[in-house]
């Protein structure tokens, strides 16, 4: 089987976009024709608190300071959005670099417990120094409504035509806020689905949004550190695409968060908290 010869090259990424167009041989049985496809940028961005460099992360390269306070957040680096001060990209040959001023107090805290985090994709728990570091304590969720399985269905529904990037692309991850009448208030994409979230969360956070007034949606799995992340705002509930771990499972009950998985299709499977949806339509 014979491939034809490229009209041109693979093309560079453009100056840190999210995405380039890159030759490709399009196989259809017998048949080899060349075209072009669109591939996914995945960018180191370095985290920087005050000077010192925290964490690499491996993303796509846009809604960054999103992604900067929504790891900061979730991972407990910051307590509030107030302890943000400011936020610079620089852009350079190698990657992004993201300075963050953060408050005093916890950039001393920060160095006190620094993790030397090598972020990848799909990584969520690289660099953690030993097993009781994985037990982070979250404040008891506090009552709220449930969720109207119908609502889950509707972000569901509503959830593709939102992602331009993996209509572009076919390659990355969107984590959704979504109200609790089923519409999507906001989402954010990324070839980390860890990413998608705290992308997500960031712009919750600085958007004062009220974690009572509906739940995440993420097209991924649900491991342990995406429910970490999600109490981290005091989030009530999280649905899933794909299927929950273990661990996840067991965090989201000891929490009290309701965790749904393998949401496709007006199915669903509630793994905990099924007090926190209901199935009437009634918001």
């Amino acid at each position: 089987m014979h491939c034809p010869s490229p009209d041109r090259p693979h093309q560079p990424a453009d100056a840190h976009g999210p995405s380039r167009s890159a030759q490709v041989w399009r196989v259809d049985g017998d048949h080899i024709a060349t075209g072009l496809d669109q591939l996914i940028e995945e960018i180191p961005v370095a985290l920087v608190y005050n000077g010192i460099s925290h964490a690499v992360l491996l993303a796509t390269p846009t809604d960054l300071e999103d992604l900067a306070l929504g790891f900061s957040l979730s991972e407990g680096i910051l307590a509030s959005r107030a302890e943000l001060y400011d936020a610079e990209r620089v852009d350079g040959s190698r990657g992004i670099e993201l300075h963050l001023e953060i408050a005093s107090e916890r950039f001393a805290a920060l160095k006190a417990h620094r993790r030397n985090l090598a972020g990848r994709t799909g990584c969520g728990l690289c660099g953690v120094e030993s097993l009781d570091a994985l037990a982070r304590s979250h404040p008891p969720l506090p009552p709220r409504a449930p969720v109207p399985v119908e609502a889950a269905f509707a972000g569901l529904a509503a959830l593709p035509s939102l992602q331009p990037l993996r209509q572009a692309t076919g390659a990355v991850h969107a984590a959704a806020w979504v109200d609790r009448g089923g519409s999507i208030q906001a989402l954010r994409e990324d070839v980390g689905r860890h990413n998608a979230l705290d992308k997500l969360l960031g712009h919750l956070a600085a958007s004062r949004f009220d974690p009572a007034g509906g739940f995440v949606l993420v097209s991924s799995r649900a491991s342990y550190e995406m429910v970490q992340k999600t109490l981290a705002l005091g989030i009530g509930s999280l649905v899933a695409v794909s299927a929950p771990t273990g661990l996840a499972v067991e965090l989201a009950e000891a929490a009290g968060l309701g965790l749904a998985g393998f949401a496709r299709d007006r199915r669903m499977v509630i793994y905990a908290g099924a007090g926190h949806f209901t199935p009437t339509a009634q918001v």
